[in-house]
């Protein structure tokens, strides 16, 4: 690795660990990079993983105030994701990547519907539970499936698993966009760290290129924490009707 390539995965793990604070989809912009610099897809998916965990911890420490009282609704929450990120770092071994490839545009395009049309069906869902007292303080019932599912989804690749994880949240759990964008930071950190264990026993790793997203991601999601935190909902919702969209396109041009 040339210093150039090196301080290019640097940039690019800074620009991913801040994305994904925000919205997620940081992927679609470090695993382009290393499949650019020749790295092998498998050797780029584990290492970028491993790389972006400390990036979501520091992100998710950014938005710790948003975080208060939602402890019990995270330990829910996380066993999903720790059951989901193990199933889908299993499948990269046990699956050729064509085979969940296929199926990731259309769960993009699944969350980005979702976002869209969130705020109107919270709303016809807050009407449907007005007799019981709302949504209980975790969420519907369906919401454990869900992040299970993209846990499932992100730890077999992870781009859009933010917006997925967002668009769950949103509709399911009765809270403001923000407070939810730190529970998914957390969510998004777990898979994200389960999946790399797995990788990092059983997939070729490139350490020096986890060293590299690693860094950078940390420092991006303390700049992501900061700037995320000031956007006001519909402006995060736009952003992640945006990235959704960019990555749509990406997987279309690279299919």
């Amino acid at each position: 690795m040339t210093v150039l390539e090196g301080t290019v995965i640097l940039l690019a793990g800074m620009a991913a660990g801040t994305i994904n604070t925000i919205v997620g989809s940081g992927t679609l912009i470090t695993f382009p990079t290393l499949l650019a610099f020749g790295i092998p897809a498998v050797t780029a998916n584990a290492s970028n993983t491993i790389g972006l965990v400390p990036g979501s911890i520091s992100g998710a420490i950014g938005y710790r105030r948003e975080l208060v009282g939602q402890r019990s609704r995270v330990l829910r929450l996380l066993s999903a994701s720790v059951v989901g990120g193990i199933v889908g770092a299993v499948l990269v071994l046990a699956l050729p990547e064509e085979a969940f490839e296929a199926v990731v545009p259309a769960l993009i395009l699944l969350g980005i519907v979702l976002v869209l049309t969130g705020p109107k069906i919270s709303r016809w869902v807050a009407r449907r539970h007005e007799t019981t007292g709302g949504l209980p303080h975790h969420g519907a019932w369906w919401v454990w499936h869900a992040i299970l599912l993209a846990g499932v989804y992100g730890g077999y690749f992870g781009a859009a698993q933010g917006v997925l994880l967002i668009a769950i949240l949103g509709i399911g759990v009765s809270e403001s966009l923000q407070r939810l964008n730190g529970v998914k930071n957390i969510l998004g950190a777990v898979v994200n760290g389960v999946s790399g264990i797995v990788f990092a026993f059983v997939a070729e790793v490139d350490w020096l290129v986890v060293l590299l997203i690693a860094l950078g991601s940390v420092v991006g999601g303390q700049i992501g924490a900061g700037v995320g935190r000031r956007l006001p909902d519909l402006w995060l919702r736009a952003m992640i009707v945006v990235v959704g969209v960019t990555a749509l396109v990406y997987f279309f041009v690279r299919g």
